[in-house]
């Protein structure tokens, strides 16, 4: 397991035409944006988050899901991006190309200076129509908790009069197409993945990286602890993300 960062891996990296950095929860955990499966705080610790995260808990309890994921907005709205986040932005101006994808539905990625995201799995602050699909506007600034710290009614849809849902991927539904596609075509074209703080459990996503090793092509990972990508990872970082990615850039380039 590479603990440090080698002379090999630095190579590497500053040799890198098109680069692909793939991010999980772990990289906006260290925001302290609690993390999906982990215990939720307050008045939510009675639910699953399983259980309001589908089609069918927004249509049973559209009220109790939408507060749900208007309090998960709130919590990523007050967090700032962390040194993570500001080091995989500024690697974007270092490589001729870099490609982004993340698992995460937050926009600590785009506040931190990286754009053209691919978000896989959505984004707390681009909802959409339950029934035309049409996207939402949400007002600026930070979302207020509802009254009774659970329910609030989703805003309508000015086409069509249905209710508003978060635009995040649901259990039992794709990811959205074009972006698979274009994280797909990424991973079977660079020359490099970083796999930054994701658990290498959640399916698609973790078959990037895998795409990358089968190609031959060098595949980091940083995490804190061993995961399923470590056996396959030909750099194995271990530890925090706002930490190694810092390390790993001045490493390749010297101090920001």
């Amino acid at each position: 397991m590479e603990q440090t960062i080698s002379p090999e891996l630095v190579a590497a990296l500053r040799g890198a035409r098109h680069l692909v950095i793939l991010t999980g929860a772990g990289v906006s955990a260290e925001s302290g944006v609690p993390t999906f499966r982990g215990p939720m705080s307050g008045l939510w610790e009675r639910f699953e988050p399983a259980q309001l995260a589908s089609a069918d808990a927004f249509r049973r309890d559209p009220e109790l899901v939408w507060g749900w994921y208007e309090w998960r907005r709130m919590l990523v709205s007050k967090a700032q991006p962390n040194p993570a986040h500001l080091a995989i932005a500024r690697m974007a101006a270092k490589v001729p190309r870099l490609t982004l994808v993340t698992q995460n539905v937050d926009d600590l990625h785009e506040r931190a200076g990286s754009d053209n995201l691919l978000h896989l799995h959505g984004s707390l602050h681009h909802p959409i129509c339950f029934a035309c699909r049409r996207p939402h506007a949400l007002p600026p600034g930070i979302p207020e908790e509802p009254d009774d710290g659970r329910r609030l009614a989703p805003p309508l849809c000015g086409h069509c009069g249905a209710r508003i849902r978060p635009g995040v991927v649901w259990f039992g539904e794709s990811l959205p197409k074009d972006v698979w596609a274009a994280a797909a075509a990424a991973s079977d074209e660079c020359d490099m993945l970083i796999s930054v703080g994701t658990s290498a459990l959640v399916h698609p996503a973790a078959s990037l990286p895998l795409r990358v090793a089968e190609r031959r092509r060098p595949v980091v990972q940083v995490n804190p602890e061993r995961t399923a990508l470590s056996a396959v990872a030909d750099y194995d970082l271990t530890g925090p993300a706002g930490l190694l990615m810092p390390a790993l850039y001045e490493a390749a380039w010297g101090a920001a």
